[in-house]
C-alpha cells in the first residue's frame, strides 16, 4: 500500500487507498503518516485518501537530511513550511490529481494553509485540524528555540517524551495510555535534524490568516476545548474570518481529536468532503 516518489533528492512516502473525490491528510510535528489510520479506514470507503510521511519523518528518507547539499540550492529552505507544502504539491502532480480537499493537523495544518495560499486552484477546500493561522508569538518563538537547543543536548525522544503527552487531556492518558505509548514509540525514530528543522519551519511561518479571509473555499475547524497547543479561544477567533466555515467543536479533548475522538472526527470530515464535493 505504501510507495514512493522523489522530490529532488528526497524518498518520500506516501499511501494512496480507496475510489471518489480525493482526501489529502497532512500529519503534525512528532508524528507521521500513521496518525490518520484511524481516519484512513472509515474515508476509504467514500472517497480516496492519501496520507504522506513528510520528509524526516516515518518511512521517508530521514539519511537525505544529511545530503541536503545535492539538489537543493538554499539548504535553508528545508526549514520552511513553503517547503513542505512544496513536497506535497510535488506528490499531487506524480499522482497526477488536479483537486483535492486538504486537511492538516496541527504543524500539518500549517502547510496546509501555506498550499491554500499558493496553489488554491487545486482545492476543493481545506480543513485545520487544532490547528492556527497565527504565526508564532515572541514567547512561542523562544520556546521553540529551547526545544531546538534541547533536541540538540539530549535527542528526539528524550524531547518528545516531554512534550507528547502534555498534547492529550488527563482523563485519555489514564483511560487509554497504549494510546500515547504507541506514539511516544514511534517518536523513537525521528531523526534529530528532521525535527529541529519543522520547529524552525513552525518558529519562522509567516501569519497566514489573511489565506482565511481571502479565500473563497470552505474550511473545516476541529476544535478540542482542552488543546494547549492550540487554544480554543484562537482558534475560535479565525474559524469566522472564513467566508464559509464547518466549526466543530469537541468538549474536553486536547490536541489529539483524530485519536482521542476518531469516530467523531471520521464523521466532521467524511460530511465535510460530502459537502465540498456536492457543491463543486
Amino acid at each position: 500500500m505504501q510507495a514512493f516518489f522523489q522530490y529532488k533528492n528526497l524518498s518520500v512516502a506516501y499511501t494512496k487507498i480507496g475510489v471518489g473525490e480525493v482526501v489529502v491528510l497532512l500529519h503534525g510535528f512528532g508524528e507521521d503518516a500513521t496518525i490518520w489510520n484511524n481516519q484512513v479506514d472509515f474515508l476509504k470507503a467514500y472517497f480516496t485518501v492519501i496520507t504522506i510521511d513528510l520528509p524526516g519523518s516515518g518511512k521517508s528518507n530521514i539519511d537525505s537530511w544529511q545530503l541536503i547539499g545535492d539538489g537543493f540550492e538554499d539548504c535553508n529552505s528545508l526549514s520552511t513550511i513553503e517547503f513542505y507544502a512544496a513536497v506535497v504539491d510535488a506528490l499531487l502532480a506524480y499522482l497526477t490529481i488536479e483537486k483535492c480537499t486538504m486537511l492538516g493537523h496541527s504543524m500539518g495544518g500549517y502547510i496546509t494553509l501555506a498550499f491554500a495560499e499558493k496553489y488554491a486552484k487545486k482545492l476543493n477546500g481545506f480543513g485545520l485540524i487544532h490547528s492556527t493561522a497565527y504565526a508564532d508569538n515572541d514567547e512561542k518563538k523562544l520556546n521553540r528555540q529551547r526545544g531546538i537547543d534541547l533536541m540538540a543536548l539530549y535527542g528526539s525522544y528524550a524531547f518528545l517524551k516531554t512534550t507528547i503527552p502534555a498534547l492529550f487531556t488527563i482523563d485519555f492518558k489514564s483511560n487509554h495510555p497504549h494510546v500515547v505509548e504507541d506514539l511516544l514509540e514511534k517518536g523513537k525514530l525521528f531523526n534529530v535534524v528532521a525535527l529541529q528543522n519543522y520547529y524552525r519551519a513552525m518558529m519562522n511561518r509567516i501569519d497566514r490568516t489573511a489565506v482565511l479571509k481571502g479565500s473563497d473555499l470552505p474550511v473545516l475547524f476541529i476544535i478540542g476545548t482542552s488543546d494547549i497547543a492550540v487554544p480554543i479561544k484562537d482558534s475560535l477567533q479565525q474559524s469566522y474570518m472564513a467566508k464559509s466555515s464547518y466549526i466543530h467543536i469537541l468538549d474536553n479533548i486536547g490536541h489529539m481529536g483524530m485519536l482521542e475522538k476518531p469516530d467523531v472526527v471520521n464523521n466532521y470530515i467524511k460530511t465535510f468532503v460530502s459537502n465540498v464535493s456536492s457543491s463543486i
